[in-house]
């Protein structure tokens, strides 16, 4: 069974390597082109493309994906299956083309968290739970019929980043174990329940990321740990963004109003919420490197 295999991201390589380890056939790559990052705004290649270059594999890079000579491109190359991790929306030019559909990984149990960031809205609400789901494409985005998922614990201190890992290594597991059913013709397809009461995962942006003081404790520290290590939670000190990687609870009455904060000015940070502190413990200011708070404050005035 030929396979083309679209992503872009690290969390996409692990599924890519996993296919290639267990024999498949990868007849191509699509993957995002090539974008100016950095300071020199030098060409930067996607970690997929740099792992298909590196295990000479076919990589195609379209800027349209509706474009004809990509459309042609991947016509030639008679894939059987189509295998989607960490990409953009496909149209329907090309996730009907291959004879055995278009299956893709997602990152949690469908039908919940539909949606770009699902990883880091299961931790700001705060689940216990999360997991993988691969599932065959369909028109409406994650509402195909799914194949297999696998479910994970999510601990009380555990981070986006922390999930993203976990969920990288036994995605890349399941990515392996439908297709081989896929190819054996050995799997059923689950249609996915339609509710109005389904949690959604829309993409993140900026405003969402500022801490809001007033929620309770739980509520902001859910938040902190959901944005981390990006797109990062962050808040509004001296005028300027301090962006909070790591923090710590504390259940107590704050006697202080929601946002402002106590300090030693030595070892910790704490902002009051509702009904307790956030203490901050691995921080970025505004201009400066991330850093622990116990050398962020040796080089502040509070």
């Amino acid at each position: 069974m030929k396979i083309v295999f679209m992503g872009t991201p690290d969390f996409a390589v692990a599924s890519l390597s996993a296919l290639q380890q267990a024999g498949l056939d990868i007849v191509g790559v699509v993957t995002a082109a090539d974008k100016p990052a950095g300071r020199g705004q030098k060409l930067s290649e996607s970690a997929v493309k740099k792992y298909a270059i590196e295990n000479g594999l076919k990589v195609l890079q379209p800027l349209k994906l509706k474009d004809p000579d990509f459309i042609e491109q991947l016509k030639a190359l008679n894939a059987d299956l189509f295998v989607v991790v960490a990409f953009r929306m496909l149209p329907e030019i090309v996730w009907q083309m291959p004879s055995k559909g278009t299956i893709n990984l997602h990152g949690s149990l469908l039908p919940q968290y539909r949606g770009a960031a699902p990883i880091n809205h299961v931790i700001i609400n705060g689940e216990k739970e999360s997991g993988v789901t691969t599932f065959f494409l369909k028109q409406e985005i994650d509402t195909g019929d799914i194949i297999f998922s696998d479910a994970v614990e999510i601990t009380e201190d555990e981070t986006a980043g922390d999930l993203h890992d976990k969920l990288m290594a036994i995605g890349a597991k399941l990515i392996v174990k439908t297709v081989k059913a896929i190819e054996a013709g050995d799997y059923n397809e689950v249609p996915q329940p339609q509710s109005d009461e389904l949690k959604s995962a829309p993409k993140i942006f900026k405003d969402f990321c500022k801490v809001d003081w007033n929620q309770n404790t739980q509520t902001a520290y859910n938040h902190i740990r959901g944005l981390s290590p990006y797109p990062t939670a962050f808040t509004v000190l001296n005028e300027k963004t301090l962006k909070i990687f790591k923090a710590e609870p504390e259940y107590k009455e704050p006697g202080i109003s929601a946002g402002a904060f106590l300090t030693d000015g030595k070892t910790y940070l704490k902002f009051a919420t509702k009904d307790g502190f956030i203490k901050v413990t691995d921080v970025q200011f505004e201009g400066k490197k991330r850093m622990l708070i116990d050398e962020f404050l040796r080089g502040m005035r509070l």
